[in-house]
């Protein structure tokens, strides 16, 4: 009746029956037979209670959702099996049975104790009445599912989202933890309780940020714990807060708290880090409760590392925020100090320039007598740029008065544009002087304005030098008119104009457009930012138009009347010194900025020129060095020309362009020149002539205001040979110009000796060539010869005279000597040119060793040199033979030539893998002082120079033994003479066959 293959399929076959209150399986009704076949065969969870003990049959897929409830659940009362949530259940059944109306409840919470614990869980349920056979209501049919999962993972989720949004924006760290807190406290069912710890700046300090569900109070919430000492009292912090997450399971020795929907003890935690950007240590700490009433699965794990992802960056915004704030406050106090030292540097500026310019005027008056011309044109140098200093220092004094708010502006009716037309002609004689033209057009407006002379007198003199600075042809042109209740300033010219993506930038301080056409590089960027705040003291605009290559216009308002001014100001009083200097420095800078038009200066005749020292001046039979100059400011260039035309050829001009050109077309000796100047600054110049082959070498001064180390630095690294910092003397000036040009000198000297070495090592290569070359010439007819003899010497008959043999032995061994001399001649080549080569193979040593003594047995009787053998045998290595012999050749003939008849020991030992040969005399020996000069090419030891020899058999022998990785060595021998140890490796680390030998 219930075939089929699941596993409930053969438990409800198997079961008991007739021991449960619905009694066998025949005495079923086919209604409960048919509602159990159908509960089988399904996969949905299906559970079915019948009769009044609410016997339970339920299928498969329930018996997952009961989970230790099963397999005891079958066939036993279904409120015992569900006594943990049967006061949920219970009514809603009884409703079924007693009206016979179906129920859905989606989402039911219930209290499972499935798994050893009270567990939170949910299910959608449905509930349906189940009939006997006479259509009794008898029993319950229900059809669930479990969404627990579906629901927790929908809760953790808005805990993530309202932690994103509430913790969004910038804010302070304290403010984000409190927010943190209170979020995290809206969801005690998945957080039951939580600490946030944060790192200090120290690294070693852990201060708590954050309490949820905890009383603050409380010993489990200290304040403050630090890492090393006490962090892991209380929770194992200090291992949290070096990157590892801790299960803490006995939180219940710990706190008391209950937690979860059924308000169980708490039992468990997690301590979780709190990541950091990048790979640095985590910046604190997450202490998070896990509900007694889940189990802590991967899904609740995952969802804390989370959570604890979104404090750490929540935290992070919130420290970044901090950090910014910290360094907009230092910088805002930074700028208050500048400020401060702005306003007292200017004061203290201000009192030695009075002492300068009031001297110096004094002196150009004719106060102190009638002076020289020379005299009075450096009086007047130094006048000019005491007032441009004094100017400048007065600009700075105004921006610090401006942001100090201490600017004492005093406003009056003033003829708006009498005033302006008055200031703008003052440049009139350095604009037609230019080529330019001046246009002022400047009528009468219907009532005066309301302007603080001296600061207006600021505002038209900077926009019409700057008009003039940036104009090459063409004219600049200056109106007034009045517009809905405005006095309107319009200054215009056709210059270079503004390229657009600089017009947003054009009115910030210190800001400057690079790479313009003006007639001077210098300014500070100073002059537009304070036009702008000038005018807008006036309660003013000013806006700029400009078209890059046809012009700029500039147009000031001005309001008509007071109503924007501040009233105290109207007529007030001054209390602070005036900054006004009037309109003769701003003139007399632009007359200096016409000069820097003219494209060459060539130095004046050396004797009409002053000298700063005649110490160092050139004999007059002495070529002058020729200096190229580059300096865009007229007093500047003047100066270095006077100092250096005494001693050198000077070549002046105003901009890095001029002197690229003049350096290509004549390299000078060297080029000195200022960082800062239109068309093509210093650094641009230096690339461009680095990159020019003729000029690549040329020696390059730059000289720069910039002072310090970091700017001496960065002048060396472009390239440049020398830096020089302004101001600067005379003298160090010329002791580096000097400096460098004889560098160069040097440097083309040691060229000269360089290229001189390298010819001479060219020769040195062809005479080696040639001897290589020579030799095997030479012994092709010396084998002739040697083989003529030897057939001549067989076809003697026995009977031939003795003195016929003698003879011929004569000449045989001279042939041997010549054949050595040449052997020898081809090694010095070999070597030299680093051609000779080894052919290693698997040597006898000791067998070759005893042929080469007997060949030379013969030439010892003749000498009457006792020679003794003592050779240990065998001695096999790997060398090269050939040049092994020519080795024990070379010791053995040296030893019998200057043994002088005295016996002569030839010894070969092994010691471990090292062969010694030793070849000893008791000749004339070798003093002390010579033992190390032996072994050169073509030297002989002092006592042995009157015996002939090309002083190279030694000098080979070496060679040959180091490559063989050996050592030789010459020591006295006892009682006189010399003794030569040679010790060779047995198996090789020898130069591979057909290596070459260097």
């Amino acid at each position: 009746m219930f075939a089929g293959p699941s596993e409930m399929h053969a438990r409800v076959r198997a079961h008991d029956w007739a021991n449960t209150s619905v009694g066998p399986v025949e005495t079923w009704p086919q209604s409960l037979k048919a509602l159990v076949r159908t509960l089988l065969s399904s996969s949905y969870p299906m559970v079915l209670t019948w009769g009044p003990d609410f016997t339970q049959f339920y299928n498969d897929a329930y018996s997952k959702l009961i989970g230790d409830g099963h397999p005891a659940a079958l066939g036993i009362d279904i409120r015992i099996t569900l006594a943990a949530s049967w006061d949920t259940l219970g009514p809603m059944i009884h409703r079924v049975m007693t009206t016979g109306v179906a129920n859905w409840t989606p989402a039911l919470p219930l209290l499972m104790e499935r798994s050893g614990y009270r567990e939170e869980a949910y299910f959608s349920v449905s509930h349906a009445p189940a009939e006997n056979d006479e259509g009794q209501i008898v029993g319950m049919l229900a059809v669930c599912s479990e969404v627990t999962q579906q629901l927790l993972g929908e809760r953790r989720m808005r805990l993530l989202r309202d932690l994103a949004s509430r913790t969004d924006g910038t804010r302070s760290v304290e403010r984000t933890c409190g927010d943190l807190s209170a979020t995290i406290a809206e969801h005690p069912l998945d957080v039951p309780f939580a600490l946030i710890y944060l790192r200090g700046p120290d690294g070693k300090t852990l201060t708590r940020g954050g309490v949820i569900g905890l009383d603050e109070n409380a010993p489990v919430c200290p304040a403050t714990v630090k890492v090393g000492v006490d962090a892991d009292s209380i929770w194992p912090l200090e291992r949290a807060a070096a990157g590892e997450t801790v299960l803490v399971e006995d939180v219940e020795r710990r706190v008391a708290l209950t937690g979860g929907p059924y308000k169980d003890p708490v039992r468990s935690a997690l301590v979780i880090p709190i990541a950091s950007s990048g790979q640095t240590a985590p910046i604190g700490v997450l202490v998070a409760g896990v509900s007694p009433n889940r189990a802590l699965d991967e899904g609740y794990r995952s969802f804390y590392e989370l959570l604890a992802g979104q404090v750490s960056v929540a935290l992070r915004n919130a420290q970044a925020y901090e950090e910014e704030r910290r360094r907009a406050e230092a910088l805002a106090e930074l700028d208050r100090a500048k400020t401060t030292f702005f306003s007292n540097i200017s004061h203290e500026f201000r009192t030695p320039l009075t002492l300068m310019l009031g001297p110096t005027e004094h002196l150009l008056a004719g106060g102190a007598g009638a002076v020289s011309e020379s005299v009075q044109a450096e009086l007047q140098v130094i006048h000019r740029n005491a007032e441009r200093l004094l100017r400048l220092v007065n600009t700075l004094l105004d921006f610090s008065r401006l942001e100090a708010g201490r600017i004492e502006a005093s406003y009056a009716p003033t003829d708006f544009s009498a005033l302006s037309a008055d200031l703008a002609s003052s440049f009139r004689s350095a604009v037609e002087r230019a080529g330019l033209k001046l246009l002022v057009d400047c009528p009468p407006l219907s009532q005066p304005v309301y302007l603080d002379k001296e600061l207006w007198e600021k505002v038209v003199l900077n926009l019409v030098s700057n008009a003039f600075k940036f104009t090459h042809k063409g004219e600049i042109s200056i109106h007034t008119l009045e517009r809905e209740g405005r006095a309107v300033l319009v200054v215009r010219d056709t210059g270079t104009g503004i390229p657009a993506s600089e017009l947003p930038r054009i009115f910030e301080r210190f800001h400057r457009v690079k790479d313009t056409h003006s007639r001077t590089h210098e300014g500070t960027g100073i002059g537009l930012a304070l036009v702008r705040e000038l005018v807008q003291l006036h309660g003013g605009t000013v806006s700029v138009d400009s078209t890059e290559g046809r012009g700029t216009t500039f147009t000031l308002e001005i309001p008509f009347g007071t109503a924007h001014l501040a009233q105290e100001r109207i007529r007030a009083a001054r209390s602070l010194p005036s900054t006004a200097t009037g309109a003769t420095p701003y003139v007399e800078e632009a007359l200096r900025w016409s000069l820097e038009e003219t494209p060459r200066e060539e130095a004046p005749h050396p004797t009409h020129a002053p000298s700063p020292s005649s110490k160092h001046s050139p004999k007059a039979d002495e070529p002058r060095a020729r200096v190229l100059l580059a300096d865009d400011n007229a007093d500047m260039r003047d100066y270095i020309r006077r100092v250096l035309t005494p001693h050198f050829e000077v070549e002046a001009v105003a901009d890095g362009q001029a002197a690229l050109e003049s350096a290509l077309a004549h390299p000078p000796d060297l080029v000195l020149s200022d960082v800062m100047m239109p068309r093509l600054d210093g650094v641009g110049l230096l690339r461009a002539l680095r990159a020019a082959p003729h000029t690549k070498e040329l020696p390059i001064l730059l000289l720069s205001a910039r002072a310090g180390e970091e700017a001496t630095l960065e002048g060396l690294e472009s390239g440049a040979d020398d830096y020089l910092v302004k101001p600067f003397s005379a003298r160090e000036l010329l002791a580096r110009v000097r400096s460098n040009l004889e560098r160069m000198r040097m440097r083309r000297d040691v060229a000269r000796e360089r290229a001189r070495v390298e010819s001479l090592m060219e020769a040195i290569r062809a005479r080696d060539d040639f001897l290589s070359v020579a030799s095997h010439e030479l012994k092709t007819p010396l084998t002739a010869f040697q083989l003529n003899l030897n057939a001549i010497e067989r076809g003697l008959s026995r009977t031939s005279e003795h003195n016929i043999g003698d003879r011929l032995d004569v000449a045989r061994r001279s042939v041997r000597r010549l054949a050595r001399l040449i052997e020898t001649l081809l090694d010095v080549s070999q070597l030299s040119t680093g051609r000779m080569q080894l052919m290693p193979e698997q040597v006898d040593l000791s067998a070759l060793v005893g042929e080469v003594v007997a060949n030379t047995q013969d030439e010892a009787r003749k000498l009457k040199t006792p020679l003794s053998v003592r050779i240990e045998s065998p001695l096999a290595g790997h060398f090269d033979p050939d040049r092994m012999e020519q080795v024990v050749h070379n010791l053995l003939s040296n030893a019998l030539k200057f043994g002088q008849g005295q016996p002569v020991e030839v010894s070969l030992r092994s010691e471990g893998n090292v062969v010694q040969l030793s070849v000893v005399d008791h000749g004339i020996g070798i003093p002390p002082e010579d033992r190390d000069r032996v072994f050169e090419r073509f030297e002989r030891a002092v006592p042995v120079r009157n015996y002939g020899g090309l002083g190279l058999g030694l000098w080979v022998t070496r060679q040959v033994v180091e490559a063989h990785q050996g050592t030789i060595l010459v020591e006295e021998t006892p009682g006189g003479g010399a003794t030569f140890h040679v010790r060779l490796p047995r198996n090789g680390r020898v130069s591979s066959a057909g290596s070459a030998m260097n």
